[in-house]
């Protein structure tokens, strides 16, 4: 067949997909989502992920009027990223093998980044934990406050990542090459040679060397929300909601609109802290004592916010909210909003690693219509499809590589983000 792969195509084939998956650091620090090929194409490529459930005991042995429904939530996970490299090479350029591999090779490094992006973007944008430190990074302390804030609010403490700008990154590695001290296995040499820093308070840390930038917050000071229960800024979870039609869907718990004073120069991704309002332990429920973050995802109209997470404060006194309650409310009818990211800077997430999810989705590309297809699958079951096809009008071949997957950030209250220099 006049499309037919070569033997050597098919050993770059393997070899790019060797790199591929080598390239892929990010994917190898979030969970992954099998999902079945007829079941997303009959939804739309959308599937609802569960929530973990949090549990609630009581006191004695006679429970009759504790028994009550557990509810389970969900979050709708897309298979949105249809991602591409396609090029082409003429007759006289394949007369050199050489050049077809570094085309491949450059497709497959421009695929890795896409899929390493989307997750920095969702662990960006919609990480709920906020950290901001006034400082420029190079203190262990400044990781250990991260550390802090997951395991105040019952987040487990295996399997944490945190990802450091290269800036940030080589900011911590100069504190650890400090000469006087002393590291099992020679960390400080190692931070001074090679700029490594490795795991530090509980997190294996990574640099990127493409990070995410937060501006400074603009909606001023003298923003006021009202935390009393007749103001209903309040979240009650629901796992459906019925339509006036009947129909009942599944309700995404992660968000919450509030009313505010005013939400004037207020952006999506500002972070923020209401007085009286703070977090506490997921499991226990016990205060922190300190105060809960919140992020901004939309700004609706001229009062109110969608925001991350909702405030779950059980006002409302539903099973619902006892179950999932996420902070303790000292109730005010003007409650002050202090913004925590004062000045621009990149941002650092972090999260453990349920709570970032990657779904691989696959192409049904037939192999017997005019192209050649070649197909394989990471570890972590990203699919790449090689495609080629010659066109004897012009002499050239065209090639594509594709690849389709989702990524979802399934818990926002087990992931943050860490800012420095944050007045």
């Amino acid at each position: 067949m006049s499309n037919e792969f070569s033997k050597e195509e098919k050993v770059a084939f393997d070899q790019l997909l060797e790199g591929f998956e080598d390239s892929l650091a990010l994917s190898k620090k979030v969970s992954k989502y099998s999902n079945s090929d007829v079941s997303m194409e009959r939804q739309g490529d959308i599937i609802w992920r569960p929530q973990p459930y949090i549990a609630q005991s009581f006191d004695g042995m006679d429970q009759s009027a504790n028994f009550s429904e557990s509810t389970q939530l969900s979050v709708p996970a897309t298979l949105g990223f249809e991602k591409s490299s396609p090029w082409i090479m003429d007759a006289k350029e394949m007369r050199d093998a050489l050049q077809e591999e570094r085309l491949g090779s450059a497709a497959k490094q421009k695929l890795a980044s896409d899929i390493n992006v989307a997750i920095m973007n969702t662990a960006a944008n919609q990480s709920t934990l906020v950290v901001p430190v006034s400082t420029a990074p190079g203190d262990y302390d400044d990781i250990a406050l991260c550390d802090s804030i997951l395991n105040e609010q019952g987040v487990l403490s295996d399997e944490r990542y945190l990802c450091l700008s290269s800036r940030d990154y080589n900011g911590m590695a100069g504190n650890l090459a400090i000469a006087t001290r002393s590291f099992d296995g020679n960390k400080s040499v190692k931070a001074y040679e090679k700029g490594y820093v490795g795991e530090v308070a509980g997190f294996m840390t990574s640099k990127l060397d493409y990070a995410n930038r937060i501006t400074a917050a603009a909606g001023g000071g003298g923003l006021t929300v009202s935390t009393l229960v007749g103001a209903a800024n309040f979240h009650a979870p629901t796992a459906t909601r019925v339509a006036a039609t009947g129909e009942r869907s599944n309700v995404d718990n992660r968000y919450q609109t509030i009313t505010i004073s005013s939400t004037t120069s207020v952006v999506a991704g500002d972070c923020f802290t209401i007085a009286g309002v703070e977090a506490v332990h997921h499991i226990t429920k016990n205060t922190t004592g300190q105060l809960k973050t919140f992020r901004v995802i939309s700004n609706d109209s001229a009062t109110t916010l969608t925001i991350s997470p909702p405030i779950v404060s059980n006002q409302g006194a539903t099973d619902a909210e006892a179950q999932y309650q996420n902070v303790e409310v000292t109730a005010s009818g003007t409650a002050a909003i202090v913004f925590l990211n004062t000045t621009a800077s990149s941002i650092n997430p972090f999260w453990a690693k349920d709570a970032l999810e990657i779904l691989p989705g696959r192409y049904a590309v037939p192999s017997n219509s005019g192209a050649q297809i070649m197909r394989a699958s990471t570890a972590q079951g990203i699919e790449l499809v090689f495609s080629k096809q010659y066109d004897i009008n012009t002499l050239k071949t065209k090639y594509r590589i594709d690849t389709l997957f989702g990524v979802v950030n399934k818990q926002p209250e087990m992931s943050g983000i860490l800012l420095f220099n944050q007045a």
